[in-house]
């Protein structure tokens, strides 16, 4: 009987740990397209970069990503969305907050003011997820790529995926500013509200500015025509971001939630190449992120966020180590 209750002991005491090892924290995402899942993933490259945060971080770090295409802080709340993600939050979970594009659009429905009617939405967003003991963390709208002085706000972000290739009106050599008085209100209730505020517009424009006029299209979808199937007359949209884009986004953003939010820094992680089907990595399929490896001849690290797989067939003399998350599997 003692020896049974010992292996029983034995048993339990590993399941409490192997528990422990999978507990997770949330890091809910609430915004607009720029950050959102797309449904279309498999034959077209849009991303949002809260597609690609999950890459970006270990497996004790979950992330539920609720941003949605179009969306304004007055939508969010006015169409039952933010009720959905508050119903879901735990204590010690967080929240990443994220509107602009769509706040500053004439359309009555979606538009709110800076400094009174956006300032009150991010401040509810802030005060009802502390409520439930949730981490709130304010972030101002990332840039859009945009080299001409005369901005035209009355263009609808969404319409974009509809514009055809064509040259570009260029007549400034640095990024000029689309969104205003809409990036002071998320620092401002930060500071009033005492929440960790990340500066997304700073950090994307240094990012777009670095890479140049021409070079700063990688990040975008910008497609020639006939160069994808889903898009045969090409496309030309400047807000969205392509998957080489969302990731380097998201990774940037993850840096610098780790350093807002000293909790989280421990869990940032970086991977050469991110495999997931569900589009949330550089690849769909594992066999594919190796392929990339061996071109390079380099090593790298993979990390294979969902999905079955079969073992990959590896180039001789690789250095590649691959880490799966729980959700996954690799025979």
């Amino acid at each position: 009987m003692k020896r049974f209750c010992l292996a029983l002991s034995v048993v339990v005491a590993a399941l409490l740990v192997l528990s422990s090892a999978r507990k997770t924290t949330t890091i809910f995402i609430i915004g607009d397209s720029t950050a959102a899942n797309k449904r279309n993933y498999q034959t077209y490259p849009e991303r949002g970069w809260g597609m690609m945060l999950q890459g970006c971080f270990d497996e004790r770090i979950l992330i539920d990503n609720h941003a949605v295409n179009g969306q304004s802080s007055k939508t969010f709340i006015d169409g039952g969305r933010w009720q959905k993600v508050l119903d879901r939050i735990k204590p010690g979970d967080y929240v990443i907050i994220q509107f602009g594009h769509n706040d500053e659009k004439p359309n009555p429905q979606r538009h709110t003011d800076p400094g009174t009617t956006f300032d009150a939405n991010l401040r509810k967003f802030v005060q009802e997820t502390r409520a439930k003991g949730g981490n709130p963390v304010l972030m101002n709208a990332v840039v859009r790529r945009n080299f001409y002085q005369k901005v035209d706000n009355s263009i609808d972000d969404e319409s974009l995926r509809d514009s055809k290739y064509s040259d570009e009106k260029v007549n400034s050599d640095t990024l000029v500013d689309t969104h205003g008085a809409y990036l002071i209100s998320p620092r401002t209730v930060a500071r009033e509200q005492g929440v960790p505020f990340v500066d997304a517009n700073k950090i994307t424009h240094d990012i777009e500015q670095s890479m140049g006029i021409e070079g700063s299209r990688r990040l975008h979808i910008w497609l020639k025509p006939g160069e994808l199937a889903s898009a045969p007359d090409g496309r030309k949209d400047n807000t969205h971001y392509c998957v080489y884009g969302a990731r380097i986004v998201a990774n940037a953003l993850a840096d610098a939630l780790g350093e807002q939010v000293p909790a989280l820094k421990k869990h940032v992680r970086h991977y050469d190449y991110v495999v997931s089907a569900k589009g949330r990595g550089d690849f769909l399929s594992l066999q594919e992120a190796v392929d990339a490896v061996a071109r390079t001849g380099k090593k790298a690290r993979i990390i294979v966020l969902d999905g079955k797989w079969e073992k990959p067939k590896m180039p001789k003399g690789h250095k590649i180590k691959i880490v799966k998350c729980w959700d996954a599997s690799v025979q």
